[in-house]
């Protein structure tokens, strides 16, 4: 089966490893696949059609912000302007070099949407599919309430109009089918297990010495600096808490986004340089490495539609590393966890609740352990191959 992919961000960005690990698994199982994907900075872009992994690339505009280092790079109200229409046009291009059985739409946008109604539904006569991994609405930042009206249209239209929906959390299946859409199925986000192993005991004590981290016990957060969907400011708000009970606690903060220079100053303020690493922005193949320092890594979250609409990648990432996991419990969060058995599990939107499972987790020795095994064998529910096979059930 020939498969093309629309989606509206990089391979590279945390949701295009979503479609490129599923694409990947895809080809692994004899189908063709294609991604007409919107690169974070497409004038530096090295290569705008290549084949990775056995799966077709191809970079047909720019995202609706530069992303290079740590700070994405807003537009002007014009230079966006054009940004969209040649992504736009670009993407429905893309459409009409692609003939396939199935068009599947990364996230509905309006970039990708407009492209399914024009290059797949006026052009090309056929019917698309919707990927919907997030609360586009409440999981976006906007700088005006017209902006906020745009997403909310698309992320209404496009499930309805589509032959098949799939899902990643169980939260946007029911929203999904409280409003008539039931053609869905559930895909949540998994992990490249065998890519997410523990590297050599040398390569981590050299990289341990080069943070500084000797002798410190080492709590991880990976991910977005966005305080708008990722309230990393709970977790900093627990972390004197944590250093009260345990000194020798460090706290490792992997990724970048905007509200970077906002937290750094905040720790700043708070004399807590001295405990916060911030690594900034990296590769995510450097990810494994720098999260096998920790001995945990925390997903703080507010009870909120942001939350229970996502299916966080870092999650299943960690557990496959053995990296015991701390999070809220919000939304499919318990399941991924195993309802506690495989991480732990704490009042979502409080930094007193963090504060208390770092601190107790960091003393039980006997507990990491139990759950770090438990994550490992959790994770292997969630490889890409078996949800591929999920994702494909949607075509039938």
């Amino acid at each position: 089966m020939r498969i093309t992919f629309l989606i509206i961000m990089g391979i590279e960005r945390p949701s295009g490893r979503r479609y490129m690990n599923i694409a990947r698994s895809l080809v692994a199982q004899g189908h063709q696949v294609r991604i007409l994907a919107l690169h974070p900075d497409l004038a530096d872009c090295p290569r705008r059609r290549f084949v990775q992994d056995g799966v077709e690339v191809w970079y047909v505009g720019q995202m609706h912000a530069r992303k290079t280092g740590s700070l994405p790079q807003r537009f002007g109200p014009l230079e966006l302007l054009r940004v969209l229409t040649t992504s736009t046009f670009g993407m429905i291009w893309g459409v009409i070099c692609s003939p396939s059985d199935c068009y599947h739409l990364g996230k509905p946008q309006p970039i990708n949407g407009m492209a399914a109604l024009l290059g797949i539904g006026l052009l090309r006569h056929q019917g698309f599919y919707v990927d919907c991994d997030d609360d586009e609405v409440h999981g976006n930042r906007f700088t005006a309430q017209w902006q906020r009206a745009i997403f909310a249209f698309w992320q209404h239209l496009l499930p309805r109009l589509a032959e098949g929906v799939t899902v990643n959390t169980q939260h946007l299946a029911e929203q999904l089918g409280q409003s008539g859409v039931t053609r869905s199925v559930y895909v949540p986000n998994g992990v490249d297990v065998a890519r997410f192993r523990l590297p050599e005991a040398q390569r981590l004590a050299a990289l341990r010495g080069a943070l500084g981290l000797q002798g410190r016990r080492v709590v991880a957060y990976v991910g977005s600096l966005a305080l708008q969907n990722h309230p990393v400011d709970l977790l900093l708000e627990a972390w004197p808490l944590v250093l009260a009970s345990v000194p020798t606690a460090c706290l490792l903060i992997i990724g970048g986004g905007e509200d970077l220079p906002k937290l750094q100053a905040w720790v700043t303020r708070q004399n807590l340089t001295a405990s916060v690493r911030f690594t900034g922005h990296v590769p995510h193949s450097a990810v494994p490495t720098l999260l096998s320092l920790a001995e945990m890594s925390v997903d703080p979250v507010h009870d909120d539609a942001v939350a229970r609409a996502r299916s966080p990648l870092k999650l299943v990432e960690s557990m496959a590393l053995g990296v015991p996991v701390i999070t809220g419990a919000v939304g499919d969060r318990e399941a991924l966890l195993a309802h506690g058995r495989a991480g732990v599990l704490v009042e979502p939107g409080s930094p007193t609740a963090l504060a208390s499972a770092i601190i107790a987790l960091l003393q039980d020795d006997a507990q990491r352990l139990r759950l770090a095994a438990a994550g490992r064998e959790q994770a292997q529910r969630y490889a890409w191959e078996r949800l591929a096979q999920a994702w494909l059930g949607v075509y039938s």
